[in-house]
């Protein structure tokens, strides 16, 4: 897994905005040298020594002044072309059609949606690596942001405003990302990973999701299935192949158990996380919307059982 780091760009558009930045750093670090050295320098070779007379004193010196009032002019200037140039590489002219991906923020977790291919998915966005994705960006109810350091700028995603962005990663990897606007009580665990796969595994993994998980008709996961009808947990979570379908209150769950994450990022998928995450969300996640439903053990195994059926 690739970490998050801006100095390893996976995208042309990163590329552009790690350049600028490496760029600035460079240009600051010669400031910050020149200084330290006029500093030294000035303090060390006009120190004051017993028995010298008075320093001679200068009021004014006109050539001095001017250049020391052209250099920072010029290297603004410099460094405007230079941002406004990263502006437009790092974010194109988008084209007027439906989008490849809709990424919608909730609290807290996200919704990503394959509109062509109609598939629904959470917290995982997997697209063709070295093939440029339209992505649409939403909010489903306050301000969030979308940032994946490695792969893009960082986009506003505001309610009854959507924006769109180039998603185009040249490699293969797993790239991590989280909401980078302050959204509520548990924004730090709204993590988010793009998954960036050849373009066969890619049409494998769609294909796959496209599918309808077979509902388990005998053993633990049949009873399983049951208690979720029971405790109404589709008037929340939508699960293709059921009367809850197009529920988009909450993740859909039609193929949880191929995800690597629950709760976005808030764990690592296992049977075991998943069963610690049934026996008490809040206890996982304080302050998410699953409430807490008193599973006894037997019921939590259950539980468990069916969910990992659905792949």
């Amino acid at each position: 897994m690739f970490g998050s780091s801006p100095f390893n760009p996976a995208s042309p558009q990163e590329q552009v905005i790690s350049h600028l930045f490496v760029v600035m750093l460079v240009i600051l670090a010669g400031i910050f040298v020149l200084v330290a050295w006029l500093v030294t320098y000035n303090s060390v070779r006009y120190r004051h020594r017993e028995g010298a007379a008075e320093p001679p004193q200068l009021f004014g010196h006109s050539t001095l002044e001017i250049v020391w009032t052209a250099l920072p002019i010029l290297l603004l200037a410099v460094i405007f072309v230079l941002t406004v140039q990263a502006m437009r590489r790092s974010d194109p002219a988008t084209p007027e059609r439906s989008p490849d991906i809709i990424l919608i923020g909730h609290q807290w977790w996200w919704e990503v949606r394959y509109p062509q291919a109609g598939v629904i998915t959470a917290n995982e966005i997997h697209l063709p690596a070295g093939q440029g994705q339209l992505m649409e960006l939403r909010a489903a109810d306050v301000i969030h942001d979308f940032w994946v350091p490695q792969v893009g700028r960082k986009m506003d995603m505001i309610p009854g405003h959507p924006n769109r962005m180039w998603l185009d990663v040249t490699r293969p990897g797993t790239y991590l990302g989280a909401c980078a606007e302050f959204c509520g009580a548990e924004h730090a665990w709204m993590r988010l990973r793009v998954l960036a796969e050849s373009p066969d595994r890619f049409q494998n993994w769609l294909r796959q999701q496209q599918q309808v998980p077979v509902q388990p008709a005998d053993g633990e996961a049949a009873l399983g299935r049951r208690l979720y009808q029971q405790y109404t947990c589709g008037n929340c979570h939508a699960i293709r192949g059921t009367a809850q379908d197009r529920i988009q209150v909450a993740p859909d769950l039609t193929h949880l158990a191929s995800r690597e994450t629950l709760g976005a990022g808030a764990l690592s998928n296992s049977p075991a996380h998943l069963a610690e995450w049934m026996r008490n969300p809040q206890a996982v996640k304080p302050a998410c919307n699953m409430p807490d439903f008193h599973l006894n053990d037997r019921q939590v195994q259950q539980m468990v059982a069916y969910l990992e059926t659905l792949r």
